[in-house]
């Protein structure tokens, strides 16, 4: 696998925010989002197979992990890796970005998958492979990446649409106007939840953390 770093940090986004993690980034993005705050990561990266990266995890003294990229499926041997640390007895998260069938991961009870549904300011969200919101369970969460009202509107009709069984985040782009989510999210009394990426809140955009 090429992966592009792993490191140990608090995981920044989601029902598992606050939740110290260990993060595998793997390399390579088939999507080229407007706001992408990852583009590191679309070429970079060393190829390890799993055993190393078993022996660079069990360094860290924790059993949350979390594989994101890029994007995680476009790597043939990820499934394989996520067996093997369910092996381990790791609390696995995988981030995907919406545009891969995940019927392959779909059925893994002890796998929590967060899914990113892309909105038009992102330029890619007629590229989603929008059955994936009929794979996913309680156990998981769906994600909107939100810039403006446009997008806003746009991730509030998929919803009404498919009614996915999870829970939902609507988080704004980086340094947008949070008042201006809040109180649309508040007005239309929809069942999402305000997403805000702490990591960033903590640190700043930096890489490793």
């Amino acid at each position: 696998m090429k992966i592009n770093e792993i490191f140990y940090s608090i995981q920044g986004e989601g029902k598992l925010t606050g939740t110290p993690t260990i993060f595998i980034r793997t390399s390579g993005c088939n999507l080229r989002c407007t706001y992408c705050d990852t583009k590191y990561a679309y070429v970079d990266g060393t190829e390890m197979n799993i055993d190393q990266i078993l022996n660079d995890i069990k360094k860290y003294h924790c059993k949350n992990l979390c594989i994101t990229g890029g994007e995680p499926l476009l790597q043939d041997d990820t499934k394989k890796l996520i067996d093997t640390l369910l092996k381990e007895k790791y609390n696995i998260s995988i981030e995907t970005n919406g545009s891969i069938n995940l019927q392959s991961i779909s059925k893994e009870i002890d796998l929590m998958i967060s899914l990113d549904i892309k909105c038009p300011s992102s330029k890619m969200h007629e590229k989603m492979f929008i059955e994936n919101l009929h794979l996913l369970q309680k156990k998981d969460q769906l994600k909107f990446i939100i810039k403006d009202k446009k997008d806003y509107n746009y991730a509030k009709k998929v919803l009404l649409k498919y009614k996915p069984d999870c829970i939902t985040f609507f988080q704004p782009v980086w340094g947008s106007n949070l008042k201006n989510f809040a109180n649309w999210i508040l007005k239309d009394n929809i069942n999402v939840r305000l997403g805000l990426q702490i990591h960033k809140i903590i640190w700043g955009k930096k890489r490793g953390v």
